[in-house]
C-alpha cells in the first residue's frame, strides 16, 4: 500500500485568484506482487484428464502430451460448442437423459471432426481450395464446409399434373465436398420431369 498526493481539480471554471492556495488530495495505490500470482497459478491450476490407459502403461506426462497433440477427434469441437449460439441450453433432470445428451453431443462432434478431416485430406491430395471466411482455404473448419450448403436448395414446381424439381445454388465446390465425403453427386442432380414424381429421400 502506497500513499500518494496530487493536486485537486478545481470545480469552478476560470483562472484562480492569486491568493488562492492549491489544494491537494490524498489517494492510495495498491501494488500486487507478480511472482505471488505466478506461484498461485502454478499451485492451484488443474488439468483433469481421464484416460483409458492405466498408470502402469503410460505416465501422466505422456497421457497429457498425447491428448494435446491429437486434433482429429471430437474434443476440439468442445471449444466451439461453448459458444451460447452453438447449442441451445436445455434443462434435464434425470441422470439417464443427461447421459444421453452427452453421448449424442460427443457423437455429433465425432461426425463434425470426421467431415473436417476428410475434406481437408481431399483438398490436400488434389491441391484444391474451398471458399472460406477470409478467402480460399485448403484447411476449412467443418462449420465453414456446412455453411457452404446453406445456399443450395431444391425447388418443386407443379404445373397441372406435371411435377418437376430444380436444384439452385449448386456450385462446383459443393460437388467437390461430395466427392471428399463419399456422397453420390446424383443426390444434387435435378430429377427428370414426370407425372406425379416424388423424391424417395432427401439429400444429405
Amino acid at each position: 500500500m502506497e500513499t500518494c498526493q496530487q493536486r485537486k481539480k478545481r470545480t469552478r471554471r476560470g483562472r484562480p485568484p492569486k491568493a488562492e492556495q492549491p489544494q491537494e488530495e490524498v489517494y492510495y495505490r495498491l501494488g500486487v506482487e507478480r511472482t505471488a500470482l505466478a506461484r498461485a497459478k502454478d499451485e492451484q491450476g488443474w488439468f483433469v484428464l481421464a484416460p483409458t490407459v492405466g498408470a502402469e502403461g503410460c505416465a501422466d506426462t505422456e497421457d497429457l502430451q498425447a491428448y494435446q497433440e491429437q486434433n482429429t477427434t471430437g474434443d476440439p469441437g468442445f471449444r466451439w460448442i461453448k459458444n451460447p449460439a452453438a447449442i441451445t441450453p436445455v434443462w434435464l433432470e434425470k441422470p439417464e437423459r443427461i447421459a444421453t445428451l452427452a453421448m449424442l453431443t460427443v457423437m455429433g462432434l465425432l461426425v463434425y471432426a470426421r467431415i473436417q478431416r476428410q475434406v481437408r485430406l481431399y483438398l490436400r491430395d488434389h491441391n484444391q481450395y474451398l471458399p472460406g471466411n477470409k478467402g480460399a482455404t485448403a484447411i476449412p473448419p467443418a462449420a465453414v464446409v456446412l455453411s457452404l450448403f446453406v445456399q443450395v436448395m431444391m425447388v418443386q414446381l407443379e404445373v397441372d399434373t406435371q411435377v418437376s424439381f430444380q436444384v439452385y445454388g449448386l456450385q462446383d465446390y459443393h460437388l467437390m465436398v461430395c466427392d471428399a465425403l463419399g456422397i453420390d453427386r446424383l443426390w444434387y442432380a435435378s430429377p427428370v420431369t414426370g407425372q406425379n414424381t416424388r423424391m424417395s429421400a432427401t439429400p444429405p
